[in-house]
Parts: structure tokens; sequence; C-alpha cells
């Protein structure tokens, strides 16, 4: 069977414990989540998740029927197979810089469209908002560069459906 990288986005009722029962959910079934992302609406009494998993058909399918069951979900909407706009938020911390090292790191901000976000005499923040894929780059970048001087925090994928086209 192939696996593939699969998205889910969950509307959800907003309470407390809502989270816990749908990672356990998917913890109890020995599914692996690559990421999983919560956060309020634009009604406060509803939350958006958008999940991240790698799963094969039969697997996927599984999941997104035990969801639909599950009486805190209100709807499940399956991004797979359509077109989607996905962002993560990436933080690189960089320690121990120099000036010139500080100069790279501004550069490297510059060319590709990063933000640097707080700073001082030996550290630097950048900010990194792009797809998954893009984030890896950006840490391998880094990684190389600034060898084992980094510190790095990322939140999980969210994703809405595209109007036009996919983000590539």
């Amino acid at each position: 069977m192939e696996l593939k990288k699969r998205w889910i986005s969950l509307y959800v009722e907003n309470q407390i414990g809502v989270l816990a029962k749908i990672s356990g959910l998917l913890a109890g079934k020995s599914y692996n989540l690559d990421t999983l992302t919560v956060g309020e609406t634009e009604d406060p009494t509803v939350s958006r998740m958008t999940i991240g998993l790698t799963s094969d058909d039969i697997t996927f399918e599984q999941i997104k029927k035990q969801l639909n069951r599950n009486v805190v979900v209100i709807k499940v909407i399956d991004f797979s197979d359509v077109p989607i706009h996905k962002k993560e938020l990436l933080y690189i911390r960089v320690n121990k810089c120099s000036e010139k090292d500080k100069a790279e790191i501004f550069r490297m901000a510059k060319v590709f469209s990063l933000e640097i976000i707080d700073y001082d005499k030996s550290s630097v923040i950048v900010q990194c908002v792009k797809t998954e894929d893009k984030n890896n780059d950006m840490i391998e970048l880094f990684k190389k560069t600034f060898i084992n001087r980094i510190e790095v925090v990322r939140g999980g994928s969210v994703a809405i459906e595209a109007i036009s086209t996919k983000d590539a």
C-alpha cells in the first residue's frame, strides 16, 4: 500500500479537552500525526484543526470516518487532493554570533524574505513563514552555515482551501 502525505481540516467545538480527545483518538488507533495545529475561528465557540499525517488510502478513510463520528467534531474536510494554501511558522535562533555572522544572517533574511524578529550582541532570531518543505530547506541552510549554533522551533502547518490556485 502506498503511503502519502494527507491533510485534514476539522471544525471542532471550542471546549476544554477537545484537542486531547482528538489526539487521543488518533493515538489510540496508532495513527502517527506529522503535524497538528489548532486555533479559534471567527466564531469563538468553534476551533479549526489542521492535521497532517502520512497514511495509505484505507487507513486514511478509517481516520476520516472515526473523526466524523466524534461528538466534538462539527465538520471534517479532506485537503489531500484539493488546492490549498498551507504555511508553517518557523523560528531559528543563531547563537554565538560574530559581527560577520550577523551580517550573513541579515543578508540571508533579505535574500529569502525572512524576518529578523529579535537580536542582541551574540544572538539573532529569524522568523520564517513558508511551506514545510521550504522551512526544511531553511533549517538545512542555517545548520550548514552556523554549525551547532542554531535552535529551531516550528509550529504545525495551517491550511485553507484555495480560491483559484495551489500554493507551491
